[in-house]
Order: structure tokens, then sequence, then C-alpha cells
């Protein structure tokens, strides 16, 4: 089994900073890549920022220059610096985990999510 927790989100005025974890643990043999994901009411869920395990990084176009992703490989833990939000980024932010369980098989797995409330 693999538990993956996000933790961090709340509510913030537009322009404020929130700083997202999601810690993994359970079996697991190595994580590969680990990515947030958010979903608005009504809408797909989305891309926000991926990282890999050496650290090459991939974000949406909406939050370039504004979000940071980052990553502890020993803490299986990756993080989400979230700056100058803005009312749209509003949603519920997902942790996916990417990697290999003990068996080298590959595993994929989310968090539960975290509710990001940004007021104008």
């Amino acid at each position: 089994q693999v538990q993956v927790v996000e933790s961090g989100g709340g509510l913030v005025q537009a322009g404020g900073s929130l700083r997202l974890s999601c810690a993994a643990s359970g079996s697991i043999e190595s994580i590969n890549a680990m990515g947030w994901y958010r979903q608005a009411p009504g809408k797909q869920r989305d891309l926000v920022a991926h990282i890999t395990r050496g650290g090459n990084t991939n974000y949406a176009d909406s939050v370039k220059g504004r979000f940071t992703i980052s990553r502890d490989n020993a803490k299986n833990t990756v993080y989400l610096q979230m700056n100058s939000l803005k009312p749209e980024d509003t949603a519920v932010y997902y942790c996916n985990v990417e990697g290999l369980n003990p068996l080298h098989f590959p595993i994929n797995y989310w968090g539960k999510g975290t509710l990001v409330t940004v007021s104008s």
C-alpha cells in the first residue's frame, strides 16, 4: 500500500502565498516523478507542475513565474510554493506520485486533495 498525503491548503487573499506539501509513504522502492494537479468546480483536473527525480520541472503556462515545485527525494516529499495567487487559482490541489514498488512494478497514486481558496 502507498499513502499520499497533501497538506497546506487554505484560504488566502489575492496576491498572497501558500505552500503545499505532499508526502508519499508505504510500499515504494523509488519515485520517478511527482506532480501537482488541480481541479476547479465543474472543470477537469489539469497539470499544475511536475518534477522528475533528477529535478527537471514542467509548469502550466498559467502558473509560470508564480509557482515553484521542489522535492526532497530522501523524504519522498514534493512541495509547491504558490506566490501572487489569483482567484482563478482556487481549486482542489492533488498530488500524484509515479514510481516503482519493491517488486519493481510501476505505481501511480493520487492523494485526496487539499483545497486552496483565493479571495478577491
